[in-house]
């Protein structure tokens, strides 16, 4: 990357950043005093709540797909049909479900 991009990028994610908390913000005292009477929030509160979120829900990342493992949680066609069969993932033989 040229060196004269990183000032950009930092002023877009700042920008990003700011759009961000405003739109918590608007959204924030726009529906919630209304519809269970809680205080409205400063711009800077709005961006803690923004940033509480994404440590607690994710979200904003790069990371492409859905799911752990090295796969991108897509299942082999082996494990699909264990599930089909509601065959178990380990020790091997089969047993039956459990009624109760």
């Amino acid at each position: 990357m040229r060196k004269k991009w990183i000032p950009l990028l930092f002023l877009g994610f700042l920008a990003f950043v700011a759009v961000g908390g405003l739109v918590v913000r608007e959204l924030w005292n726009w529906l919630l005093p209304p519809l269970l009477g809680a205080r409205t929030v400063t711009f800077w509160q709005a961006l803690g709540i923004l940033a509480l979120c994404r440590i607690l829900f994710g979200g904003f990342g790069v990371r492409g797909g859905h799911g752990g493992g090295k796969r991108g949680g897509r299942m082999t066609h082996e494990e699909r049909e264990r599930l089909r069969h509601g065959m178990p993932s380990q020790g091997g033989g089969t047993s039956a479900p459990t009624v109760i």
